[in-house]
């Protein structure tokens, strides 16, 4: 199954240098923008969150209990006692 993206009204100059690229390695245009867009989703697939990596190395399953999520991440944990005021 083979599916076409249009792109219009790209930049000139961007264009160009997809053209100069894919000829250089020899590979159509789109055969280079695959391989570009098949590198990046790469990239990011591969990046966790730092929430995500902290609550695997850090979690329940390894005995520690994680502050409950906040809108923008993690609440600040005090680390004062509790007799203390």
């Amino acid at each position: 199954m083979s599916t076409s993206i249009i792109v219009r009204d790209i930049d000139p100059g961007d264009k160009s240098w997809l053209r100069r690229e894919a000829r250089q390695i020899g590979v159509s245009m789109e055969e280079l923008v695959r391989r570009l867009i098949h590198e990046q989703r790469t990239k990011t697939e591969l990046r966790p969150k730092p929430s995500e990596a902290f609550a695997r190395h850090f979690g329940a399953d390894h005995g520690v209990d994680l502050p409950p999520p906040v809108r923008g991440g993690y609440r600040p944990i005090s680390f004062s006692d509790e007799g203390e005021e």
